[in-house]
C-alpha cells in the first residue's frame, strides 16, 4: 500500500463513507486536532521514566482510543460506512472519571491555580490538555456547522482534558517535582 494517493492534491479529502470535503471542513479540523493530540501524547510517553508505568499504560490506551474517536469524527452517521465503526459511548468518559478519581487520591489538594510545567512529562501532558481543549472546540464548531456528531465524543474530549490535567499533576508527583503555583504579577 502506498502512503500517498494524490487524491487530496486539490485541497479536498474523503470522509469515511466516500464524501469529499475541503481539508478545512469543520469535521476534518476536529479529527485532525485529535490526531495532533495523539502525537503530543506520544511525546509525553517518551518523557515518562520507569516510575510512571501505570500512567504510561493509561496514556497508550488513550492513544488507541483516540484512533477510534478520530474515526468516529471522520464518519458521518448518514451512511453505511459507520455500521462497522466503534462510536464513542458514555463508558469512555466514565473510565476516565474513574482514573481521575484514582489519580487524585494520591495527590495533594489544589489550593491555587498551577502553571503548566514542572517535569518534562508534565509539561507535555499540559500541552496535550490544551490541544485536547482545541479538539473539543473544533468538534463543537463542527456540530454548530450542522455536522451530526456522536454526543459521547464531545463528552469524552471534555473529560479527557480533565484527565490530562490530573495526569500532569501525577507525573510531577511521581517525579518528585512540585506543581508550580500561579502567583499574580504586580
Amino acid at each position: 500500500m502506498k502512503i500517498y494517493t494524490r487524491s487530496g492534491d486539490a485541497g479536498d479529502t474523503g470522509l469515511f463513507g466516500g464524501r469529499r470535503v475541503a481539508k478545512h471542513h469543520p469535521r476534518v479540523e476536529a479529527y485532525g486536532t485529535v490526531d495532533e493530540l495523539n502525537a503530543v501524547l506520544g511525546l509525553a510517553v517518551t518523557a515518562l521514566t520507569e516510575g510512571h508505568g501505570l500512567l504510561r499504560d493509561h496514556i497508550l490506551a488513550i492513544q488507541a482510543r483516540l484512533f477510534d474517536l478520530g474515526a468516529d469524527l471522520a464518519t458521518p452517521d448518514d451512511g453505511k460506512a459507520g455500521a462497522w465503526l466503534l462510536r464513542a459511548d458514555d463508558s469512555w468518559a466514565a473510565a476516565l472519571e474513574a482514573q481521575i478519581d484514582s489519580m487524585e487520591a494520591g495527590l495533594a489538594p489544589l489550593t491555587s491555580f498551577i502553571l503548566p510545567g514542572g517535569s518534562t512529562a508534565a509539561a507535555w501532558l499540559h500541552l496535550a490538555r490544551t490541544v485536547c481543549r482545541r479538539a473539543e472546540r473544533r468538534a463543537v464548531e463542527a456540530q454548530a456547522a450542522g455536522e451530526r456528531l456522536t454526543p459521547a465524543a464531545l463528552i469524552y474530549l471534555n473529560r479527557l482534558s480533565d484527565w490530562l490535567f490530573t495526569a500532569a499533576r501525577l507525573a510531577n508527583a511521581q517525579a518528585g517535582v512540585m506543581d508550580i503555583p500561579w502567583a499574580r504579577q504586580a
